[in-house]
């Protein structure tokens, strides 16, 4: 499974948002996307059009005028990964199988790798979801052992 990049850019553009969001005082102003775009070398239409979803699934707010760009709608303690990835519409999926309970197969049927390839998805997001902006800003991950 892979994340594209418009869920790899959503984080690392939230994340960059979340640090400097805290270095700077109450009240002072918003961040724009272009010092987002140049900080992460992002590119700036890019950014556009993945803040629009993020201002749509009510994760960040946009202020105008001057001063304005944008801040976390909510604290980087209740912003999960999981949330900002779903946001701009990456599926958090590991099968190729359709939606309605319809197969991968050509009649339809699941493939006899479903099973593993869903669970592994629900692992993925429980994982993400466990992860908020201010533990991936702090470095703060809970440890995970490799099996034996």
């Amino acid at each position: 499974m892979r994340l594209s990049t418009k869920g790899r850019y959503a984080v690392m553009a939230m994340a960059d948002l979340a640090r400097r969001q805290a270095a700077l005082a109450e009240g002072d102003r918003a961040v724009t996307l272009a010092e987002i775009a140049a900080r992460q070398q992002i590119s700036l239409s890019y950014l556009e059009q993945l803040f629009a979803r993020l201002r749509r699934r009510g994760l960040v707010k946009s202020l105008r005028g001057p001063g304005g760009g944008y801040r976390l709608a909510k604290s980087a303690e209740e912003t999960n990964i999981a949330d900002i990835v779903l946001a701009v519409d990456e599926p958090l999926r590991a099968t190729r199988c359709g939606v309605q309970g319809k197969g991968c197969m050509l009649k339809g049927e699941r493939c006899i790798t479903h099973d593993l390839w869903e669970d592994m998805g629900r692992h993925l997001h429980s994982y993400l979801a466990s992860v908020s902006l201010d533990d991936l800003v702090n470095g703060r991950f809970a440890p995970h052992e490799a099996a034996a």
